[in-house]
């Protein structure tokens, strides 16, 4: 789950980071209001999900509170497209009006959970306010990573390490190192997967500020992380991942055109590859778990049909846990309530499967059988080029 620039910033300021003033604003008085309350010169930022605001017209300055309010007017009730949404782009629904201040250097620094080697990993670069893939592919040499032991948790000397990396002032290292330890804190309380600061801001006279901030939270732990999980902002997310998260699916949406439904994240994303093998493009990943019931099925089946991309789907369930019999009932429920109509092709192995296949050949729906994963995948991505 992904924080909003305004909510991140709350967040690690409950840690001693320091952030700039600012104010939220929803409509294009409150902007000017804000701007004014604040004084001088202020950035306007639109509150989306995604990275590159800047670049598409989603961070404006003003010099006056009436531009700040003309700022708000052209970004609120707008969707901006960056280079991470895509052209569909995500409402602006709120604006962050920040005090803008002269600063000394830019920047990068983030905090995340290296899954290769298990541990925490700080990684910083002395080039903030860029892109840092860019950064990384064209001047790797510039980006300093420091792992940090789980026993041992943050220590002292890596932040020192990492702020002599960075290039910073001696006379900046104590807050450098504080800031780190935050950082630290401030992941590991709140279930983070990430903490991004870019830019993160030497300030004339001295300090350290971030400019701007990203903070995701796993999802699989908001269950006892109730507070932040009140951030949750779903106009920013898929209709469909949000719907499917209610209902105890774990669903992402894709831009193939074959839908897909399975049991299971490994064969889930096993089934994604073979169809990718056999030359189609999966639309989702769907996985409505081990033990599924013939509601959440159903569930998920109108959920893939609710894509109008799909021109094909490919139910693959093996039944350890979950009945394959319960498994059918489930489709044919969803595919009598929505009218199917795109070619099903359906493999169910396991636990009562011979029932299932009964069930689903005494239906009356027209579905594609398959025994095996290849089978089924090549059965689907034919009928998914038919039907195109």
């Amino acid at each position: 789950m992904n924080l909003h620039e305004y909510q991140a910033k709350q967040l690690l300021s409950q840690y001693g980071v320091m952030v700039p003033d600012g104010l939220l604003a929803t409509t294009a008085h409150e902007a000017e209001s804000a701007a004014r309350q604040l004084g001088g010169r202020v950035v306007v930022k639109a509150q989306i999900h995604s990275g590159g605001r800047g670049k598409a017209g989603g961070a404006k300055l003003a010099d006056h509170p009436q531009f700040a309010a003309e700022a708000a007017t052209a970004m609120l009730g707008t969707r901006l497209a960056t280079k991470q949404t895509g052209p569909k782009g995500l409402p602006v629904s709120m604006v962050l009006v920040e005090r803008a201040e002269p600063i000394a250097q830019e920047l990068y620094l983030s905090l995340l959970l290296d899954r290769q080697s298990g541990r925490l990993c700080f990684v910083g670069s002395a080039a903030g306010g860029m892109d840092i893939e860019e950064v990384a592919a064209s001047t790797p040499e510039r980006i300093t990573t420091v792992m940090v032991h789980p026993a041992a948790g943050f220590q002292p000397y890596q932040g020192r390490r990492l702020a002599q990396a960075m290039g910073l002032p001696g006379a900046e290292m104590g807050h450098f190192v504080s800031l780190a330890k935050a950082l630290y804190a401030c992941f590991v309380a709140s279930d983070a997967s990430l903490i991004e600061i870019n830019p993160l801001a030497l300030m004339h006279g001295g300090g350290l500020k971030a400019l701007d901030a990203k903070i995701a939270i796993d999802d699989n732990a908001l269950p006892r992380q109730k507070k932040l999980e009140a951030y949750r902002d779903p106009s920013q997310e898929d209709p469909r991942e949000h719907e499917a998260a209610e209902h105890g699916i774990s669903y992402v949406a894709l831009d193939g055109d074959i839908g897909c439904m399975v049991n299971g994240a490994g064969l889930a994303m096993a089934t994604m590859d073979v169809i990718q093998l056999s030359g189609g493009k999966p639309a989702n990943f769907l996985d409505v778990g081990g033990g599924a019931t013939a509601e959440r099925v159903s569930q998920a089946f109108r959920l893939i049909c609710s894509d109008p991309g799909v021109k094909a789907i490919l139910i693959n369930i093996f039944g350890g846990i979950v009945r394959c019999d319960l498994i059918a009932e489930g489709i044919i429920k969803a595919a009598a309530e929505i009218g199917l109509t795109v070619p099903l092709v359906v493999r169910l192995q396991g636990t009562n499967m011979d029932q299932g296949r009964r069930k689903l050949d005494d239906s009356g729906l027209a579905i594609i059988s398959a025994t095996t994963l290849p089978e089924a995948a090549e059965k689907v991505v034919s009928a998914a080029r038919g039907a195109a």
